[in-house]
């Protein structure tokens, strides 16, 4: 069964970091995290793994939605899911782009396309059971 885990009026902001983990269904062909506006009408980070799915296989695919729209596909080869094992991912939030970090640490950067500085929903769809969302403000190291 498909799950949903809609949070809204919950702040992302530029300088905090987002960790989701979840494990998907032994039969989930995608799942998805999306980072955008309260009504979803913007999605600024549209995070897509993809088992297999729309011609894509063993893939992640990023995007971006605005007013009705999908933008050009980012798509990575790095595919460190397994289904059926738990995943984590690490997304950091810098003026620029989205720092997501897989569980093989490899490092996907993704563009801040509307250079937002706070999105206030995000949504997390497909068939796996998540297990916990977490924002964190980044630490600031100090300057020797």
């Amino acid at each position: 069964m498909e799950s949903a885990v809609i949070v809204k009026k919950l702040p992302f902001k530029v300088g905090q970091t987002m960790t989701v983990v979840g494990i998907p269904d032994l039969d989930c062909p995608r799942f998805n995290i999306n980072i955008g506006t309260d009504k979803f009408t913007n999605i600024g980070l549209h995070f897509s793994p993809r088992f297999d799915y729309g011609g894509d296989h063993n893939r992640v695919v990023c995007n971006t939605f605005q007013d009705g729209n999908w933008g050009e596909e980012v798509k990575w080869g790095s595919f460190p899911f397994c289904q059926g094992q738990e995943f984590k991912v690490i997304i950091d939030f810098t003026p620029t782009e989205f720092v997501v970090t897989l569980s093989d640490d490899s490092v996907i950067n993704f563009p801040n396309r509307f250079n937002a500085k706070e999105y206030s929903a995000m949504n997390l769809l497909g068939k796996v059971r998540f297990t916990s969302l977490q924002i964190k403000q980044i630490p600031i190291l100090p300057c020797a």
